[in-house]
């Protein structure tokens, strides 16, 4: 992405964070009163065994587990195998898609992005290092979390990153979002689940798939897309404290072919 293309949304997003408000429950949704009142993201394959299709969004699972009706539930629970979009328990995922956001040629974002915008995110991000140990949450510093860790795996090494990852991560250090990390992504904690349930597991999605893509987007697909959900792959060196936010896909199989 070239500095020309990026700049401009990069300056709006660093004139505008500060200002951002934050919701009262914390992003939160409040609980559903039964059942009835649940839309399933789930979709049945009629076969024997039956084979599911379900729709995920890249949040903290404890934002939405209370949401997702017990049909969709209980075909996890009876699938034997669980293709997710990515394998998130897989170090090579986590790697290159870290390695996917740098800058080509060892460049680096003072090169390529105009001066007085490289200066003004280098102090919005020296703001939000200064703010982070306010905004974490008991709950994270007694899992010991520690604010400097917590920024690092956030925003580390940015001043290597191609200026489209750069505007995404600048889009992500919010209070809102910061109180979160910790928990891991719906995805993550399904793949984590599948796990320990013995399944089988695999991915549909390569990471060259999600993330050339990106990298490769011009300034009118960057437009449409930035004010939207973050395009996948969303981790931003979150991966780690396992969030992101984008809608993903899930297929699982039941039993045994």
């Amino acid at each position: 992405m070239h500095a020309a293309l990026a700049g401009p949304l990069l300056a709006a997003l660093l004139a505008t964070a500060r200002a951002r408000p934050q919701p009262p429950d914390g992003g939160q949704c409040r609980p559903p009163g039964s059942q009835t009142e649940l839309n399933s993201f789930l979709w049945t394959i009629r076969r024997e065994p039956p084979a599911y299709l379900f729709g995920t969004i890249h949040v903290p699972y404890t934002r939405v587990w209370d949401f997702i009706p017990d049909n969709s539930k209980a075909a996890f629970q009876a699938s034997a195998r669980v293709y997710f979009e990515l394998d998130l328990t897989d170090p090579y995922t986590v790697s290159a898609l870290a390695s996917c956001q740098l800058l080509p040629h060892g460049e680096n974002l003072q090169d390529v992005l105009p001066q007085d915008l490289y200066w003004r995110l280098k102090r919005h991000l020296d703001y939000v290092k200064l703010m982070m140990p306010s905004w974490m949450t008991p709950a994270q510093r007694g899992k010991g979390l520690y604010a400097d860790y917590l920024f690092n795996a956030i925003a580390g090494n940015w001043e290597r990153k191609r200026p489209v990852w750069v505007m995404l991560m600048v889009n992500s250090l919010t209070e809102t979002d910061v109180r979160s990390r910790g928990v891991p992504v719906l995805d993550l904690y399904l793949a984590q689940q599948a796990e320990k349930m013995k399944k089988s597991t695999g991915a549909v999605e390569r990471v060259e798939e999600q993330c050339h893509p990106l990298n490769g987007l011009n300034f009118s697909q960057v437009s449409l897309t930035q004010p939207s959900v973050h395009p996948d792959p969303v981790y931003l060196g979150s991966l780690e404290m396992g969030r992101d936010t984008h809608q993903g896909r899930r297929f699982t199989s039941s039993k045994h072919r």
